[in-house]
């Protein structure tokens, strides 16, 4: 494998850098900067990466080479530097979603890049920054607040590093160079499991909280204290109140069964499905060695119902070989898939109906190949990644009341697909499977996804847990903080907040709330004004909207004049509120949320974009959920859409009928598990 940075210095006859992958970052590896990220950042581009040949869009783009001392291979580190001022998109979606959008908008971002391992030879594409195959993508703004993008271990596709080496080193990084803030959007999966409920449950935060990662903010109106009531539910779900619950149904054999499993292996007492969870996720990697006694033990399980599926069988063809048929929604049911259920019945209801429609046609069959399918069934749905997922598995599939095979033309000898109708000169038979019931700890991850789905995300009989399981679904939003260090050396640091005037407020029709202080580091003896060129300095390097900022006061400091020595006057470490002229609120680049002002009230509460899908009232012109306003993920957003405030002014609702638009959430409201006063 030949990076090409590496062959470029072959050609040049220069030796490379390389750092050690798992010590890069460290203090003092490879940098030990003391200032603030937008300086940081410059000195380790220009001590630690060396300068690609080819630039991406036009943007500067640096590669740092990191080996990996274990196993001898060479990891590439892309840097590439986005101006906005040029950037087709300059504002930033993730700021916005994180509740950022009062930030100031940055004049760089800086994207941070480990492509997929089969990408390492390569030359970086234009729409680099787009993809989500890299192993770590991460976006930090100048001013050192940031948001990591994307990573993908082995359980995405790695053949080198796992997800927890990756984060180790994207930690250093942050660390080393002095980020203030990250946050993270948590949608991770395995094995059809939302980590962040499963870790959640489990250790109190998600699989990024044991980086420091905490919550941020949720969506549909999840508050922090609703995040923390939902996660303390959980912690006191004891096990024997489960057993209880599920005490006269199928489920709660299969549950009992998995409880006793590892409260046998456990040494100590497992009393809260908290307990239970965090031991089953500690001794995953043991599984394997419980296979044999695990077998030993089927056979006193081997009485369960076996499980049966619906078989198929064409009175015409009747001396070929019967075919085993599934139900879609059970196939659904044991997915892998980053796409929600729904949208993918939705996406084999849409298959059906193209073959149905094409059957219906003057036609001695009605197969259609496989392009053909998926070009009728885009007319429908813009997602093709979505169809092609669906197409894959549908293969003597029951959807609705009809089957869809997968065969080959006799003729064309190009695999097509067909449908049949259930009962339609067709004998359905019921045939068992010789298959025994699940044993516990065979699989520690199929016993996790056992509980997961039954007890996690369907608790017989308790709408508390289910609205405490939602509250944390919904919670995606997380952010790791590192804290102000004023250290004992030879500088001084201070967090200097700009504080507009009254007239640039008043002009701000957004009203938003004031940004965070930059950092400023100057040298021990240092001058009052030194320190406002200083101040300047750092605003015009780091926002649009300060180009020409000019520092006219500092408060903190209105009684020392311009030549005294801040040393011994002024604590290091202080805030400082700085006051001037030339802010830019008249250009377009002000803020992080961008330049239009729009309005979210939504009926969960929600007062801000929060990520999720929304809809705006064609009357009063607020946006709300589509999810909050009953309208499904799989379904188009109406061409004229009333919210339920604005349909009770125009028509007050009869008591025989319903507004169309009238609001019917299946939210839950997460006030109803919390004590009175607890939601905003």
């Amino acid at each position: 494998m030949s990076i090409p940075i590496l062959a470029a210095c072959q050609k040049r006859k220069r030796r490379p850098k390389l750092y050690r992958f798992h010590t890069f970052g460290d203090r003092g590896c490879p940098i030990d900067p003391r200032g603030a990220f937008r300086d940081n950042i410059r000195d380790f581009l220009q001590e630690c990466a060396d300068l690609h040949d080819d630039n991406v869009q036009g943007m500067p783009t640096w590669c740092t080479l990191l080996v990996h001392e274990a196993r001898n291979f060479v990891v590439p580190l892309y840097t590439i530097e986005e101006e906005v001022t040029c950037s087709l998109r300059p504002y930033c979606d993730h700021c916005r979603c994180t509740g950022w959008s009062n930030h100031f908008l940055s004049k760089r971002k800086y994207h941070l890049i480990i492509p997929a391992d089969d990408e390492w030879n390569k030359p970086l594409v234009d729409d680099v920054m787009d993809l989500q195959t890299h192993l770590l993508h991460g976006l930090i703004h100048c001013n050192g607040f940031g948001h990591l993008l994307c990573i993908n271990g082995i359980e995405g596709g790695s053949k080198y590093l796992c997800g927890r080496e990756i984060m180790d080193l994207w930690d250093r990084i942050c660390t080393n160079l002095q980020t203030r803030k990250i946050t993270i959007q948590d949608v991770s999966k395995k094995r059809s499991m939302d980590l962040r409920l499963l870790y959640g449950v489990a250790y109190g935060h998600s699989w990024f909280g044991r980086w420091g990662y905490l919550f941020c903010r949720g969506s549909f109106g999840v508050a922090e204290h609703n995040y923390a009531r939902a996660i303390e539910i959980f912690s006191q779900l004891e096990l024997e109140k489960i057993i209880e619950d599920y005490s006269n149904n199928e489920r709660g054999r299969e549950i009992k069964k998995i409880i006793r499993h590892y409260r046998d292996m456990s040494e100590t007492q497992l009393a809260t499905i908290k307990d239970l969870l965090r031991f089953m996720l500690t001794i995953k990697s043991r599984a394997p060695m419980q296979i044999d006694k695990a077998n030993d033990a089927a056979a006193s399980y081997s009485t369960s119902k076996p499980c049966t599926r619906i078989t198929f069988q064409s009175k015409p063809l009747a001396k070929e070989k019967s075919q085993t048929f599934r139900k879609f929604t059970t196939v659904v049911a044991n997915m892998d898939s980053r796409w929600p259920a729904r949208r993918l019945e939705y996406a084999a209801e849409v298959v059906v109906n193209a073959l149905k429609e094409k059957k219906s046609g003057n036609f001695c069959h009605g197969g259609m190949t496989r392009q053909d399918l998926r070009d009728a069934a885009r007319l429908h749905i813009g997602d093709t990644g979505l169809l092609d997922y669906v197409l894959k598995s549908m293969n003597n599939i029951i959807v609705g009341s009809h089957i869809v095979r997968r065969t080959v033309n006799p003729t064309t000898r190009i695999l097509e697909y067909s449908i049949h109708e259930l009962g339609n000169g067709n004998a359905l038979i019921s045939r068992p499977l010789p298959v025994s019931a699940p044993v516990p700890g065979v699989d520690v991850y199929s016993d996790l996804v056992h509980l997961y789905k039954n007890v996690l995300l369907d608790y017989e009989g308790s709408d508390l847990v289910d609205l405490a399981a939602q509250a944390i679904l919904d919670s995606k939003h997380f952010v790791k903080e590192w804290p102000f260090i004023d250290e004992e050396d030879q500088f001084l640091r201070f967090v200097c907040r700009l504080m507009p005037k009254l007239c640039d407020v008043e002009s701000d029709q957004s009203k938003r709330e004031l940004p965070p202080g930059e950092i400023i580091v100057v040298p021990l003896h240092t001058t009052v004004r030194e320190l406002k060129r200083a101040v300047e300095s750092a605003l015009r390097d780091t926002y649009c909207i300060t180009q020409e900022f000019l520092v006219m006061e500092i408060s903190e400091l209105e009684e020392l004049d311009d030549g005294e020595l801040l040393f011994g006057a002024v604590e290091s470490g202080a805030e400082l509120c700085v006051r001037g002229s030339g802010i830019g609120l008249e250009n377009r680049l002000r803020y992080q949320g961008g330049a239009d002002s729009w309005i979210v009230r939504c009926e969960c509460g929600a007062q801000d974009d929060d990520g999720e899908r929304m809809v705006e009232c064609d009357i009063c012109e607020v946006w709300q959920h589509t999810r909050c306003c009953g309208i499904e993920d799989t379904q188009a957003v109406p061409p004229l859409f009333v919210c339920s405030g604005c349909c009770v002014s125009l028509a007050p609702p009869k008591n025989d009928s319903c507004c169309a638009f009238q609001y019917c959430s299946p939210t839950p409201m997460y006030n109803s598990f919390l004590p009175q006063n607890f939601c905003q």
